[in-house]
């Protein structure tokens, strides 16, 4: 057995975008790859060129499976057969998730809640989509509660992400996402919708320190998740939020591609 994905949970994940049959975003997706990569010490073929990518994902995604509409969660595992770990072989698998439109707002907004039994770091590693017992645990929580997801608090109990994507808080003309330094993930998604707002003025975008009652100040609250889509939030506790400008948002975010 030399997969060290399934020995010691030694991967990386990353998701590609299909839309109407073309990549979307593959540059960005590509480049964060790259930089996971590197964070987790991995030996880059020299064949993992962009062009790579594109036309794996052409051949045998699009035109093979047909596939026209979907997000590629694609993961990078290191083997166990060089001298060192950072001189072993790398390989890949992924699977792809079939959707009417990756850039559309799932239909049935999310019901979430606070987990505070567990948190998750802030550190170099946190930003990148790596094994997490804590997503596994907050997972298995939010099923067993009757939760779509959970929101995880970083070691010093401020927001960081849920157990799939990033949180974006509506507060009048703002929009607040929690900083990468508190554990929130490095999303290629998010950073085309939030550049696209700012581009255009119609939000203005702001990282903060966000601690966790600050939740229930938000007018509307969307999630963007990289394996799985967008979702707005619809309830957290005895919360409840609307969707209406984030909703307008994004599909006039849609319309730039």
């Amino acid at each position: 057995m030399k997969n060290r994905a399934f020995l010691a949970g030694d991967a990386v994940k990353v998701s590609f975008f299909v839309r109407d049959a073309k990549l979307i975003m593959d540059e960005e997706c590509y480049f964060f790859l790259m930089a996971s990569m590197r964070k987790m010490r991995m030996n880059i073929p020299l064949t993992y060129t962009l062009e790579f990518f594109q036309s794996l994902f052409q051949k045998e995604v699009v035109d093979q499976k047909g596939i026209q509409n979907g997000i590629i969660n694609f993961q990078v595992f290191r083997n166990n057969d060089g001298i060192t770990l950072s001189k072993s072989t790398i390989s890949y698998f992924y699977e792809v998730t079939e959707m009417d439109d990756v850039l559309a707002v799932h239909t049935r907004p999310l019901e979430l809640d606070l987990i505070k039994e567990i948190n998750v770091n802030n550190n170099l590693l946190s930003n990148i989509r790596v094994h997490s017992p804590e997503n596994i645990y907050g997972e298995i929580y939010a099923q067993e509660n009757d939760l779509d997801d959970v929101i995880l608090l970083n070691p010093n109990k401020r927001i960081a992400r849920t157990t799939s994507g990033n949180l974006l808080f509506l507060e009048g003309d703002v929009i607040k996402v929690p900083k990468q330094t508190e554990g929130a993930y490095i999303s290629p998604l998010m950073e085309n919708f939030v550049t696209f707002l700012h581009k255009n003025k119609l939000a203005d975008i702001q990282e903060h320190e966000i601690i966790a009652f600050e939740s229930q100040k938000a007018e509307e609250i969307l999630m963007i998740s990289e394996e799985k889509g967008i979702f707005s939030v619809g309830k957290i506790r005895n919360k409840t939020f609307v969707a209406s400008r984030f909703l307008e948002w994004v599909e006039s975010w849609k319309e730039s591609f």
